[in-house]
C-alpha cells in the first residue's frame, strides 16, 4: 500500500468505475473528480456519486463546467445522438457523441487538483481498442498531455511534482476491462455508461456506448446489468 494521493476522473461509467478499482487495489488514496459540464442528463453524476461511495473515496468533488457554450457533441447541445442496431454498425469516423477537447479540460482540472494534494498520479479510463474513435482517447495523446503537464505546474518546475498520467485501460478491448474490473469487486450495477437515457435514466442500449459495452459483458458470457436494475439504480 502506497498510502499516496491520486485524482482519479470518475464519469460513473464502466471504465472510471474499473479505473478507481485498479487506483484502490494500487494503495493510492482516492480523490474523485468528476464534472457537470453541461451533459444533457445528470444520470451519470448520479452513478459516479454511487461508485464512489461505494469506494469509499477520501474525497469526490463535482466540478461544475459549461462546455455548452461552444456545443458541437450530441452530448452537450441540440444534436441527435447516434442510435444502431449492433456495435458492428458503428463507423471508423469521429461521432457526433464527441465533445470538443473534453479530455484535455478534464486533464487540466485534475493536473490543478493533484498539484494541490501534492500528488503527482492522475488516474483516467480511456481506451484505444473498443472505444467511439475519439481523438483524446490515443496513447499519444495521454503521452502529450503528460509532457506538457510537467512543464506546466510550479511543483513541477520546482522539483516537487512529476506528473504521471496512468491510463491502465488504453489497450485493453470492453470484455478485457469488464474482467479486470470483476476480479476487482466492481459493482457495474452502479453505473452508467449511456449517451442517451430515457427520463428515468435507463440505459437505451443502442447508442454508441451501450453497444460497446453490451458486446462487453457478452463476449464474457455475461447480461449487462445496465438492462436489468431498477430505475433508480438505472445505469
Amino acid at each position: 500500500m502506497t498510502g499516496k494521493p491520486a485524482v482519479v476522473l470518475l464519469s460513473g461509467g464502466l471504465d472510471s468505475a474499473t479505473v478507481l478499482a485498479i487506483a484502490r487495489s494500487e494503495g493510492y488514496v482516492l480523490n474523485a473528480l468528476s464534472f457537470r459540464y453541461g451533459q444533457r442528463h445528470s444520470a451519470e453524476l448520479d452513478a459516479a456519486h454511487r461508485v464512489a461511495t461505494a469506494s469509499d473515496v477520501a474525497r469526490h468533488v463535482v466540478a461544475d463546467i459549461d462546455l455548452r457554450l461552444f456545443g458541437g457533441s450530441a452530448l452537450t447541445d441540440d444534436i441527435a445522438v447516434p442510435h444502431h442496431d449492433s456495435a458492428d454498425d458503428l463507423q471508423d469516423e469521429i461521432p457526433v457523441t464527441y465533445v470538443p477537447a473534453r479530455n484535455t479540460v478534464f486533464l487540466s482540472f485534475a493536473l490543478a487538483w493533484a498539484e494541490t494534494l501534492k500528488s503527482s498520479d492522475v488516474f483516467i479510463g480511456v481506451n484505444a481498442l473498443d472505444y467511439s474513435g475519439y481523438p483524446d482517447c490515443r496513447p499519444e495523446y495521454i503521452a502529450a498531455f503528460e509532457q506538457m503537464a510537467n512543464l506546466a505546474t510550479r511543483a513541477g518546475v520546482e522539483g516537487r511534482q512529476q506528473l504521471k498520467i496512468h491510463a491502465p485501460l488504453i489497450e485493453l478491448t470492453k470484455a478485457q476491462i469488464i474482467q479486470r474490473g470483476l476480479a476487482l469487486g466492481v459493482d457495474y450495477s452502479l453505473t452508467h455508461s449511456c449517451y442517451d437515457p430515457d427520463p428515468a435514466g435507463r440505459a437505451c442500449g443502442t447508442c454508441d456506448s451501450c453497444l460497446l459495452r453490451r458486446r462487453g459483458f457478452t463476449e464474457l458470457g455475461l447480461d449487462d446489468p445496465a438492462l436489468a436494475v431498477p430505475a433508480e439504480h438505472a445505469v
